[in-house]
């Protein structure tokens, strides 16, 4: 699956403790956390990124598990994350806040 980032989210909390932690309670395949960032495999998943899917018209946010170089990227920049599941960013209807 390709995705995009969207910058400037670091504002948003999660009450999960972390979006990272929101990713790995919430994620469509439930899946644990990955040993390699889905976009580049670096062995440094620190983050849960928010991003959207690349070419759908689904503009919903999502969170994946990324390392910190690629949740940096531009928006512009497409990542490609393979299989990795998406879990649903809105707080709402996931963790209650």
């Amino acid at each position: 699956m390709k995705v995009t980032n969207i910058n400037g989210t670091s504002e948003y909390d999660c009450s999960c403790g972390s979006w990272l932690k929101h990713w790995e309670k919430f994620n469509s395949a439930g899946q644990s956390k990955p040993y390699l960032c889905p976009a580049c495999g670096s062995p440094f998943v620190e983050v849960g990124a928010h991003v959207q899917k690349f070419g759908s018209f689904d503009d919903k946010w999502y969170i994946v598990p990324l390392c910190k170089a690629c949740n940096n990227k531009s928006s512009s920049t497409i990542l490609d994350i393979g299989a990795c599941a998406l879990a649903p960013a809105s707080r709402a209807s996931t963790c209650g806040y």
